[in-house]
């Protein structure tokens, strides 16, 4: 199996990260992964920030909780079951922002991200629930600490550290492919 086919087949959705920060080396390889996405007409709709700053990460994981259990009861107790957190520690959060509704191009990106942070080792999970905080009573005060622009909006996060733990991933359904 060569090296691209072997990062695809174990990738798991990490939901357990160490906490450790990610090295200058690490950040760049994830910026460099989102760059190299395509895009239709290679418009690059996007723009990326990679957030490390810990404890805004955790005030908003703080905060989305909060959003989370006034809106939807049976989530929020999901995620309270799995340790009460919907950034599970993570040390790094890669946000893709946009101006337009490109979240075909901003998916591609995302998927080169995750792919690219398995490759060098570190755990990731793509996590919309980044939204959550983001439209809630303090919506707008962490746009302004994460450096987002008048008109932008949220397109999807990845959440990147090392695993504390692996997982196996998940099993192929053969049953959803027809060859013809």
């Amino acid at each position: 199996m060569n090296e691209t086919m072997k990062t695809i087949m174990e990738r798991y959705s990490c939901r357990d990260f160490a906490g450790t920060p990610l090295t200058e080396e690490q950040l760049k390889t994830l910026a460099t992964a989102a760059l190299a996405a395509p895009s239709g007409m290679n418009r690059q709709p996007w723009r990326i920030i990679l957030l490390t700053d810990k404890q805004l990460i955790e005030e908003m994981d703080v905060e989305g909780m909060k959003v989370m259990a006034t809106q939807d009861r049976e989530m929020f107790e999901r995620f309270v079951g799995r340790g009460g957190s919907l950034f599970y520690n993570a040390p790094c959060m890669v946000i893709v922002l946009t101006k337009t509704n490109a979240l075909l191009d901003c998916g591609i990106l995302t998927q080169n991200v995750a792919l690219a942070a398995q490759s060098i080792g570190l755990g990731n999970v793509i996590c919309g629930l980044t939204s959550i905080p983001l439209s809630g009573p303090r919506g707008s005060e962490f746009k302004e600490r994460i450096g987002f622009r008048e008109d932008e909006a949220f397109a999807m996060s990845i959440l990147v550290g090392q695993a504390n733990s692996g997982k196996e991933p998940h099993q192929l359904d053969w049953s959803k492919v027809t060859f013809q």
